[in-house]
């Protein structure tokens, strides 16, 4: 009992870390629109609407 309390009490935290650094990161892309704007094309490839998106993708080699 003692051990999975000890788990719990370990997840809470590492849980309360990572909504701690989202909390951050959330008020640095809300107060700073370029980087919003970095974060959605990177993330969501959004585009303006006269803009082209390329996607590249590299191939693995396949010579032996």
């Amino acid at each position: 009992m003692s051990k999975k309390l000890s788990e719990k009490e370990e997840e809470k935290e590492f849980y309360l870390q990572k909504i701690s650094e989202v909390k951050k990161d959330r008020e640095e892309l809300l107060s700073n629109q370029e980087l919003l704007e970095k974060y959605a094309r990177e993330k969501y490839l959004m585009k303006k609407p006269a803009e082209d998106l390329f996607i590249i993708v590299k191939q693995e080699d396949k010579q032996k």
